[in-house]
């Protein structure tokens, strides 16, 4: 056994191992993307369907065999529907590959990164300490059109005045997420996806699901006042962190902002 598996090592080339790691890093990926979805008990139907099909086969029990296969085959063209949500997730995953950096988006035409995560963190902090609900969204390289035409129109520069008037308990604007897109304020009142994850906190309503679901879609960043508690989350790839204070969301969000930003430069510059 040893002889064969040195004679099959001494044949393999660097591309051989170059090829392992690539097909080892794609499965890597796809099973981090389905973790925590849906997909996961859809995958295990799946397997438990093929091996009572196998073992259905093995016993000869024809007619069951039969339903089996039968059920496999519409399974292979139902594939793409049960599974859309991942697909999509993975496709706009691929499409915000960088090899040399990412696009800015947040903070063009001069605006500093510091002065945008100011605004929107002294507005948490604000609208904590009075316990009113807030969402507020920053678009980064997924655009977020779709979402901005189920609000308000806004196109105005960003800050702390405008941000804490939009959130006055019923006011038009209220029940609703602000999008912040290149710097600006770009639309006011959207409506986001809710997140469909079944280990989310019962404690979390609305609110927090919307930001965790639009986080989960695209890659923006999502800023949450709670109003029951007038907690600060913050969202980002799926994942929420609670119990935050405004001079920490201002520095997580910053650290943020500058990293996108100094890819952005590594990107051009390499360009050039």
């Amino acid at each position: 056994m040893w002889q064969n598996i040195s004679q099959v090592l001494a044949q393999l080339r660097i591309l051989d191992f170059l090829d392992i790691l690539i097909v080892y890093f794609v499965f890597y990926r796809l099973i981090v993307l389905i973790k925590d979805t849906r997909a996961v008990q859809l995958i295990k139907g799946l397997v438990v369907l093929l091996a009572a099909t196998v073992v259905s086969e093995r016993l000869g029990l024809y007619t069951l065999n039969w339903l089996f296969s039968r059920t496999i085959t519409a399974g292979l063209f139902a594939i793409p529907i049960l599974f859309w949500p991942e697909l999509r997730r993975a496709l706009e995953h691929l499409g915000r590959a960088r090899l040399f950096g990412k696009r800015f988006h947040l903070a063009p035409d001069g605006v500093d990164s510091d002065t945008m995560a100011h605004a929107v963190a002294q507005t948490a902090g604000v609208l904590s300490k009075s316990r009113t609900g807030a969402l507020i969204v920053l678009e980064r390289d997924t655009g977020l059109t779709e979402y901005t035409e189920t609000g308000i129109p806004m196109d105005a520069v960003v800050t702390t005045a405008l941000l804490n008037n939009i959130f006055v308990p019923n006011t038009p604007l209220h029940d609703g997420a602000v999008i912040i897109r290149a710097g600006r304020l770009a639309a006011a009142g959207c409506y986001l996806p809710l997140s469909t994850k079944p280990d989310i906190s019962k404690e979390l309503g609305t609110r927090h699901r919307a930001a965790i679901g639009i986080s989960e879609e695209t890659d923006a960043l999502a800023v949450v006042v709670s109003e029951e508690t007038g907690a600060i989350s913050l969202c980002e790839s799926g994942k929420i962190t609670r119990h935050m204070d405004d001079k920490t969301l201002q520095a997580e969000l910053s650290s943020r902002l500058k990293s996108e930003q100094i890819g952005s430069l590594l990107h051009w510059s390499g360009r050039e």
